[in-house]
């Protein structure tokens, strides 16, 4: 029989909105990651629903967590959840990149000219490139 005299700490159980919060973290985190290491790799699928429905998932758990009631330390995971499972899927639906087909540029093909800006910010022809081997690479990314 344990009485008020006992020394033992009660212990309060985790609430089912910390819970919650705590796996919407970890499907949000676990997302990202893969999303940038494949980013990384340079081999992001072109069919990208998988992903957007892990991030929505991750922030609707964490909007969820946050109905259902976490601790003040249970919104942290919980608000974490809501960002990145809202940021990634809104910066893919506003960064649609479309490549027309008259564009597409095979290997061997001659380099069409074009200007831009170099890497200490000074103006680029790719004139100036005429009888050079070249290699260049264009990352495109979604985030």
């Amino acid at each position: 029989m344990e009485g008020r005299g006992s020394g033992r700490a009660a212990v309060k159980p985790m609430k089912t909105g910390t819970k919650i919060a705590l796996v919407a973290a970890v499907i949000a985190a676990v997302t990202a990651r893969y999303w940038f290491y494949l980013a990384a790799e340079v081999s992001l699928p072109t069919d990208r629903t998988g992903f957007v429905i892990a991030f929505l998932g991750a922030a609707a758990l964490g909007v969820y967590a946050l109905i259902k009631r976490t601790s003040w330390l249970g919104a942290i995971p919980a608000v974490f959840a809501i960002v990145v499972g809202a940021f990634l899927p809104f910066t893919v639906s506003i960064s649609a990149q479309i490549v027309e087909r008259d564009s597409v540029i095979e290997v061997g093909d001659a380099m069409p000219q074009f200007t831009s800006i170099d890497g200490q910010g000074q103006a680029f022809d790719s004139a100036s490139l005429n009888g050079h081997l070249v290699l260049i690479k264009f990352f495109r990314a979604h985030w």
